[in-house]
């Protein structure tokens, strides 16, 4: 048989031997779902794992008989979206711990305990974690928690669909970016039920990169593992792979067995076949920043705190009173502008006007008559700018007007400046670009919103050919394989590090803003009206 894909053709002849390293959904095909079923006037379509959209995971109702079929069918791994979470509708019995039923059962990892297997768990009760560990022997239901995060198709492909099911999706967020017809309905923002179709990525003893192959592929193997020295056949590895050595491992030389989609590759000596050289694993921190335009689509952007330009304010804008309190400091005064009208229900609180200008001091509350009874409010207390004198008012919190910030800082900023002496978000222009990057993307842009710091993985790398300059690459955003060369590093320490500014897609930006907003606790609602 002969199979094509993607440029990579295999000949499968008789006697060959072939080393599978793996499965991997190739491609979906959804159906319209309604009340857990599939419709009977749905049509199925095929949607690639690169379609775009953000997705909910809808719980399946069918449970799992023991922990063992959980580990055999559910991703369990290292990675952010390795850590399923289930519950027992009865309470589970350990030596010095009773799980109760309906808790939340997070699986963070399978390991070998005492000579029996068994998987590392941990529940919450009164915001603290208790670990312990659940035998893979261990029977009983076992039913999947509601997951309230987000994820893209491949991210669901890659970790969210068990082995043998099939698994029910709710669109979240669309995003218009796709080129092609859109398979399913004008405005669609139902239930799909996804069905994976399968290919097998395997190995062979004299080529040296991956072959994908069909699980559909009409060949008949055997299967000879137990006398074939499998150690013959090359070991690929993600970046996640490489990420997860030991750091004493670092350096090391490998080769790209699988390199990343042109469209997706930052440096033009990452082909496949090219060797490299992996100085070190590490945590960096970017700022996650988004270009300033009232139309979409925006653009989205990490910015590395090594980034030598210089930044000019930008005036930023406050949908409420509460907002102007969140940005307010103790460094600088806060001087605003209305640019919509508010009129207020309380004579002792002021009703702006557009145009009005005023400094704002602090948070307090304030007596306010309400349906003939006095009530406590929260407010702002600022001065409102009238020429030469100034006037304190009070605006309501729950105010729901519109504030532009009125700039008197003209100085030109250093990224690290702006994150040690602002809070974020915060509105930028470039005023000097970086004269190091061969291309400033971020220079062009008419304005920037720096939302937050984030910290994200790292590989640092060289070119093995001609290792004059250092890149980093992260680990989470680029699709690559390599496999490890037993070859000397020459030297221990990289050369010159490169950082550049690295543009993301409005997918990447979302996954992004959710990783890091995980472990932060959402901000508290403005106010509403006193009632």
């Amino acid at each position: 048989s002969i199979y094509e894909m993607f440029g990579h053709e295999c000949c499968l002849s008789t006697g060959e031997v072939i080393k599978v390293i793996g499965f991997k959904i190739n491609k979906l095909i959804a159906s319209i779902c309604e009340n857990n079923e599939v419709s009977q006037f749905s049509a199925k379509v095929e949607l690639p794992l690169n379609f775009p959209g953000l997705y909910k995971v809808v719980a399946d109702k069918t449970p799992y008989v023991s922990i063992e079929e959980i580990t055999k069918k559910v991703s369990i791994g290292p990675t952010r979206f390795g850590h399923p979470c289930f519950y027992s509708p009865e309470d589970i019995k350990l030596a010095n711990l009773t799980i109760k039923h309906g808790e939340h059962i997070t699986f963070n990892s399978v390991e070998e305990v005492s000579g029996t297997m068994a998987v590392n768990c941990v529940v919450v009760r009164n915001n603290q974690s208790l670990s312990f560990t659940l035998p893979l022997s261990q029977e009983g239901k076992f039913y999947e928690c509601e997951d309230d995060q987000i994820y893209t198709l491949k991210e669901i492909a890659e970790w969210k669909i068990p082995k043998c099911r099939n698994r029910i999706v709710k669109l979240s967020n669309t995003i218009h970016m796709w080129d092609f017809s859109n398979p399913l309905p004008e405005n669609f923002d139902g239930c799909l039920i996804l069905t994976p179709v399968y290919e097998v990525q395997a190995v062979m003893k004299f080529r040296k990169d991956i072959v994908h192959i069909l699980s559909d592929l009409d060949v008949e193997v055997k299967d000879i593992t137990d006398c074939y020295d499998i150690s013959s056949f090359l070991q690929p590895l993600s970046l996640e792979d490489v990420f997860e050595r030991a750091s004493k491992e670092f350096p090391m030389v490998a080769e790209i067995m699988e390199g990343p989609s042109e469209s997706q590759k930052p440096f033009k000596f990452l082909d496949t076949g090219n060797e490299i050289i992996i100085y070190k694993k590490y945590q960096a921190t970017r700022i996650l920043a988004s270009e300033i335009r009232s139309d979409s689509p925006k653009r989205y952007f990490l910015i590395p705190m090594s980034y030598k330009g210089r930044f000019k304010r930008r005036p930023r804008e406050f949908p409420t009173a509460y907002d102007l309190e969140i940005a307010r400091s103790e460094k600088e005064q806060l001087h605003v502008v209305a640019t919509k009208a508010f009129d207020s229900p309380h004579k002792e609180l002021f009703s702006v006007s557009v145009g009005d200008q005023f400094l704002v001091q602090q948070c307090q509350t304030s007596e306010v008559l309400y349906e003939r009874r006095k009530k406590l409010i929260d407010v702002l207390a600022c001065e409102q700018i009238l020429g030469d004198t100034y006037k304190k008012v009070l605006l309501p919190m729950y105010m729901e007007g519109r504030f532009v910030e009125v700039i008197h800082d003209k100085k030109q900023y250093q990224l690290s400046e702006i994150c040690k002496e602002f809070r974020l978000p915060f509105n930028v222009k470039v005023s000097v670009r970086d004269l190091s990057i061969e291309e400033d993307v971020v220079a062009a842009m008419p304005g920037l919103q720096f939302e937050e710091e984030i910290t994200d993985s790292y590989l640092l790398i060289s070119s093995a050919s001609s290792p004059v300059e250092s890149w980093e690459i992260p680990v989470y955003r680029l699709n690559m394989s390599v496999h490890l060369l037993s070859k000397d590093v020459q030297t221990f320490v990289p050369p010159v590090t490169k950082t550049e500014v690295e543009e993301i897609s409005e997918e990447q930006y979302y996954m992004v803003r959710r990783y890091e907003n995980q472990t932060l606790c959402s901000p508290p609602r403005p106010p509403k009206k006193p009632t």
